[in-house]
């Protein structure tokens, strides 16, 4: 078993929302930018990325930012029904790209895995420790355990985890329905409010992103690849077995879990918080996983988003790679649960 830091070095770390709270021009459709003011790029971002873009970026940009932070299958359809016009939209699962956004471009710039965030301190998380990597789901199926998750209809992880379940389900020889068996309505929460559950008790555990255990020093269950979405090894014959049809009818099937960004608003300032944003060391440091062909792009790329970002890799720019310090002006940090 593999586990997240320490019980003693676990910090209740503050959501981007107890940090800044604004309003949401930035993000809404048909918002006015007063050109006399320094330019504000709007940041409609995954739920998952909310501590990421608030903590990292914000120390790395020169420029005003405000970020608002949903499930992705929400912002798809938020700003597919007019709800919102951000400068930069970045959404968990690539596929939200393909309908209903469908931008003419756009970077695939992380990975992540599915984990098992626990509370040791909890009667139903110490029996996740002691059961480990091996056999984690007995105590869940047993009922044993106080299990949080978020909604499939509404953002990627929800149905990862239904996807992680299934794979499971056919990758332990004792195993079988565990989808059936452990999961249960009352147990979906808002993606943004996840792991602060562990803060309130409702939970003794999480089905949960790699990165938002890392970022928050939970302890966590490194779950085999066979059964974790991060590894491309096992995506095309493996995780694409398994999938879910959201709402609106659009099937979504597995894969290897990739988080895509794109332009909508193109300017100077725009580009400049689109590089960091994407090529940024912070994303590792807040638990996501890079690749050596992060960012790769897709469509129909703009020469002036290309030769910025492929000058910061060139340059090994990644935030804490490098000596020069960048100011921090960020304001307007904006969540909604």
């Amino acid at each position: 078993m593999t586990e997240g830091s320490p019980t003693a070095r676990r910090r209740f770390l503050l959501t981007a929302g107890t940090a800044a709270v604004a309003g949401i021009a930035g993000c809404t459709s048909g918002s006015s930018r007063d050109s006399s003011q320094p330019t504000t790029v709007a940041i409609l971002a995954a739920g998952s990325l909310q501590n990421a873009l608030a903590n990292g970026l914000k120390p790395a940009v020169d420029v005003p930012v405000e970020i608002e932070a949903h499930g992705s299958a929400t912002i798809a359809r938020m700003i597919d029904e007019g709800q919102r016009d951000p400068d930069i939209v970045s959404v968990a699962d690539v596929a939200l790209f393909e309908e209903p956004l469908s931008p003419s471009w756009h970077s695939l710039f992380t990975s992540n895995s599915v984990v098992i965030a626990y509370n040791p301190d909890t009667d139903g998380g110490a029996r996740l420790a002691n059961a480990g990597t091996e056999s984690w789901y007995q105590p869940m199926v047993n009922g044993n355990v106080n299990i949080g998750r978020t909604d499939p209809d509404q953002d990627p992880l929800g149905y990862r985890a239904l996807f992680m379940l299934e794979l499971a389900s056919r990758y332990y020889d004792d195993a079988s329905r565990l989808g059936e068996q452990i999961l249960q309505q009352e147990q979906i929460y808002p993606e943004t409010s996840l792991i602060s559950q562990f803060e309130t008790g409702s939970i003794d555990a999480a089905i949960a992103y790699r990165n938002m255990a890392v970022e928050r020093d939970y302890e966590y269950i490194e779950l085999p690849d066979q059964i974790n979405l991060s590894n491309p090894q096992y995506a095309e014959d493996w995780y694409s077995t398994t999938s879910h049809t959201l709402p609106s009818g659009q099937e979504i099937q597995g894969g290897l879990i990739s988080y895509g960004s794109t332009i909508r608003h193109m300017s100077d300032a725009a580009v400049s918080v689109f590089d960091i944003h994407t090529t940024g060391s912070y994303l590792e440091e807040h638990g996501f996983l890079l690749r050596d062909q992060f960012p790769s792009y897709t469509g129909d790329v703009p020469q002036r988003v290309r030769q910025t970002t492929d000058q910061s890799s060139e340059n090994q720019s990644r935030l804490g790679g490098s000596n020069q310090a960048l100011s921090s002006t960020v304001s307007e940090i904006t969540v909604l649960v």
